[in-house]
């Protein structure tokens, strides 16, 4: 049977982004990356630092670690990374274990890779990366993602940290008009230690006010990252 690069799994815990924001839930953090980007949150699932961490697990003992830690206590699992859509088949035998036990899935990618598993997942948030990332979209690869997923099962969220990022997010709002469409203000230093509420809460005021100004905004939804908002830059949360 084949295994999955687990780093962390942890819970329960809020929910902080996308569709399902606020939501309690368990993540399973997956190891490795495709992209780099240049303010990631998480660097340490691609970079090298935690790499002793990794662990090479089965669906079933991914499946046995959540309920160890929190059986009857939730009802959602949120695979993230990293980018999960690295991994082919054992994530639908971990997303099979789960609806088996009538848990729900929900995964966050950056929409470079398909994976014929996303339509098993009951949630897909795709988070496509803004110029300040310094990363490329491949339009053609999210095109091909967004026209394969079954109705209402996908989301798009952009982190926008500047008036780029934000032109950036409404070119993806245009070409997907039909897609649920999340913009969070981006947290600019995940390194900082204590408590950054109030940088984060400025930039969610200069985003809320470019959306108030902007008729092509009218059918978006402003967040913040919310986990970062109440837990700073604390891992684990």
């Amino acid at each position: 049977m084949s295994k999955i690069p687990v780093i962390e799994i942890f819970g329960p815990t809020i929910q902080g982004e996308g569709s399902v924001i606020g939501v309690k839930t368990m993540f399973v953090r997956t190891y490795g990356c495709d992209y780099r980007c240049a303010w990631c949150d998480s660097a340490f699932t691609w970079d090298g630092s935690a790499k002793d961490q990794v662990r090479m697990l089965e669906a079933s003992e991914i499946v046995s670690e959540l309920a160890a830690l929190a059986a009857g206590n939730f009802e959602w699992v949120t695979i993230s990374g990293g980018n999960p859509a690295l991994i082919g088949q054992p994530i639908q035998e971990l997303a099979d274990q789960l609806h088996q036990l009538g848990i729900k899935v929900a995964v966050e990618t950056q929409g470079s890779k398909w994976q014929d598993w996303f339509r098993s997942v009951d949630v897909l948030t795709l988070s496509p990366k803004p110029p300040s990332s310094r990363m490329h979209t491949d339009w053609s690869v999210l095109d091909r993602i967004i026209e394969q997923m079954p109705s209402g099962t996908s989301n798009l969220k952009v982190v926008v940290f500047d008036d780029e990022d934000y032109r950036y997010a409404k070119t993806v709002h245009r070409r997907y008009p039909d897609i649920p469409f999340f913009l969070q203000a981006g947290n600019s230093d995940v390194q900082e230690e204590g408590n950054i509420s109030d940088r984060l809460l400025k930039k969610l005021n200069w985003l809320m006010d470019k959306v108030i100004a902007d008729p092509d905004m009218n059918d978006a939804r402003t967040l913040p990252q919310l986990h970062a908002l109440v837990w700073h830059n604390k891992r684990g949360k």
